[in-house]
């Protein structure tokens, strides 16, 4: 096959379809699948029974062959998919959508056929999530049956649905105390502190996850041997705790301290403001001081990234 010509939109030329799909491929940077976190998702049916549906969205659908490009597809309202009962022993099927372009494989017609629709790949292997090879399809949902069951429930259905080209948004943010502030206390509690470092951030309405990292360059600490701990919280959500162990006795020392978390983003905080705040805990077993002041800079990086939902 020779280069595909005249390129796409050329004034007063014929194009053929793959030119369009070929256009829709490179504008999805060669992905596939569903549009945003909660496009087609397969729920049981509203009153549980052979079934399952699935709701609204859209999605891309990479071709199987070379050349062949990319589709695009949507669904309006709950599409509802049977389901086959099981027998004596469990099975599981991978719903997917699928794409059957006669010219490629099989012998739909577009006139009178549906060339996208809902198709159950039956008795696939336990834990599969991707169609047959050779298969013009993206996977939705992996029902994984018990045996003698012809309902299906949602605690049956397996989502392996992936955003084609999921968004990303990254912000940086800095504080910079205005004058010192001493964690003094050795009481074996968490506080709120220090008070600089605290943010208000808006959460993107499609985030599913966001990564965090706060750094805290040129920590003071003073006194004595100082053990502590410092986690990020976000909102409801707690990070991980990361220690400072120092023993270098009762001289001022400075170190820099990085905070770095992987959290999920409930429900309930997408598309609202939250605070990123940082909390620390003094050790008992140790008597010496943590400070912030101007010398010390404080770095909030967050990245929220779409998954499905």
């Amino acid at each position: 096959m020779t280069l595909i010509n005249p390129p796409l939109l050329t004034h007063g030329g014929t194009h053929e379809a793959r030119a369009f799909r070929m256009m829709i491929r490179d504008l999805a940077r060669g992905s596939q699948g569903v549009t945003e976190g909660d496009d087609l998702k397969v729920r049981q049916l509203a009153t549980p029974g052979a079934g399952v549906r699935v709701v609204d969205g859209s999605a891309v659908i990479r071709g199987a062959a070379w050349g062949q490009g990319s589709y695009t597809q949507y669904n309006v309202g709950d599409s509802i998919v049977q389901i086959a009962p099981t027998s004596s022993g469990p099975r599981s099927d991978l719903v997917c959508l699928r794409v059957e372009d006669p010219e490629y494989e099989g012998t739909r017609s577009p006139e009178t056929d549906q060339i996208g629709y809902f198709h159950v790949v039956s008795n696939v292997p336990s834990g599969s999530t991707t169609p047959p090879a050779g298969m013009t399809a993206i996977p939705l949902a992996r029902l994984d049956i018990p045996a003698n069951t012809a309902v299906i429930t949602d605690a049956m259905v397996k989502d392996v649905r992936r955003i084609a080209n999921p968004r990303r948004e990254r912000r940086l943010y800095t504080s910079f105390p205005g004058s010192s502030s001493t964690l003094t206390y050795s009481d074996n509690k968490w506080h709120n502190w220090p008070a600089a470092a605290r943010w208000s951030i808006a959460v993107p309405p499609w985030a599913a996850s966001a990564k965090l990292v706060t750094t805290f360059a040129g920590l003071r600490m003073s006194s004595a041997d100082v053990y502590a701990k410092m986690q990020n919280v976000f909102g409801t959500v707690h990070g991980q705790d990361t220690a400072i162990d120092d023993d270098q006795g009762y001289n001022i020392r400075r170190s820099t301290v990085v905070l770095a978390d992987s959290i999920g983003i409930p429900a309930s905080l997408r598309g609202t403001t939250q605070t990123l705040y940082v909390q620390t805990y003094m050790a008992k077993s140790e008597t010496g001081d943590l400070s912030v002041d101007s010398a010390t800079s404080l770095i909030a990086d967050i990245e929220f990234t779409e998954g499905v939902v």
